[in-house]
């Protein structure tokens, strides 16, 4: 198969996506109701509090619904909140990835908790203070269900990806990107990090599948090795899976630049099964430069956590997170979720 990603990629108009004044806002993706109209879930939180180290410790998933898929998109309601902090998503929700399975509403996403105090506004935790050390290390892969995008959302008491003692997961869990099938099987891709005994407590950065028979689960890793194009390859974040009657398809962030040719590029792989994945041979499916609708060129300081929304089987639009600044998210001024309409091929 050819790259026929970045060929589509035109203009970004100026008023795609959903942002919100006094909130980080995050990784977002969207689904079509009965209504006619779209359905964005994305993380936020404040802007009082620095953006890397508080996502972990209080990130809320929102709902924002707009007329067309770019947007704009306009704040709706919080679909997932905070809780008790006994539960495995009650400090944080974060990363969510919207499913339809028939008349079921599917919100797969990142959860984590910790049993500290909030942190106060203005102030910045630390990568290596307690509320991240043990918030990254809680953080879990879990869904939530709803009969209309409004929610009510059930929540459970329980991940469907915990951890697991002597494996690549054996720290973390997170990142989900799921496809759900005809018969209700599932293939969810996911990030993973295991435990060491060295400082950090964590290894690098890996990729794993799982899958289940039905999207309650039980979910089952397929493999107890990550999958071979980010442990032989390169270093590879927030893939987003999708499938047409060709196959498996995935986008995803590429650390170093060793894949795609430009550093937090996106690359564009294939696979036959959803569990063995190929690099395409023309790999850059995304670039960090962008031309908005007004000719302005721009390159953005972080372009990641892409998500492509599928309309009857076709891949019509991707939402990307992204962040203002040179690069690194301690100095960008704001960030948002913009949304490009692809080209018909």
């Amino acid at each position: 198969m050819s790259n026929e990603i970045k060929s589509r990629i035109g203009c970004v108009p100026r008023n795609s996506g959903f942002s919100m004044e006094g909130y980080w806002v995050w990784g977002s993706s969207v689904v079509k109701g009965d209504d006619g109209r779209y359905h964005m879930y994305a993380s936020r939180w404040s802007q009082k509090k620095p953006f890397f180290t508080t996502w972990v410790t209080d990130s809320e998933i929102v709902h924002a619904v707009a007329d067309t898929a770019v947007g704009p998109y306009t704040f709706s309601d919080v679909a997932l909140g905070k809780r008790d902090a006994r539960y495995w998503d009650g400090q944080s929700a974060h990363n969510p990835k919207i499913m339809r399975f028939g008349d079921k509403f599917i919100l797969y996403y990142m959860g984590s908790t910790h049993p500290f105090e909030p942190f106060p506004d203005g102030n910045d935790p630390k990568r290596e203070g307690k509320h991240m050390t043990v918030g990254r290390s809680n953080k879990r892969v879990g869904i939530a269900i709803a009969d209309n995008p409004y929610g009510p959302w059930e929540r459970f008491d329980e991940p469907i990806l915990p951890t697991r003692k002597n494996t690549f997961y054996s720290f973390l869990t997170s990142n989900p990107s799921p496809v759900i099938h005809e018969d209700g099987s599932v293939i969810l891709m996911f990030k993973a990090r295991a435990a060491t005994q060295t400082q950090p407590g964590y290894g690098k950065m890996t990729i794993g599948v799982a899958s289940a028979k039905n999207y309650l689960g039980p979910y089952r890793v397929v493999s107890e090795e990550p999958i071979n194009l980010s442990q032989e390859l390169g270093e590879i974040e927030d893939p987003s899976i999708w499938r047409d009657d060709r196959g498996y398809h995935m986008l995803a962030k590429d650390m170093d630049g060793s894949l795609s040719g430009e550093h937090h590029g996106g690359i564009l792989c294939h696979s036959a099964n959803g569990f063995d994945w190929q690099l395409d041979d023309d790999p850059l499916g995304y670039s960090r430069s962008i031309t908005w609708d007004d000719g302005v060129k721009q390159r953005l300081g972080q372009m990641e956590r892409v998500f492509p929304l599928l309309e009857e089987g076709k891949l019509t639009t991707l939402f990307f997170a992204v962040m203002d600044g040179p690069g690194g998210f301690d100095k960008g001024s704001c960030s948002w979720n913009m949304a490009i309409p692809l080209a018909s091929h």
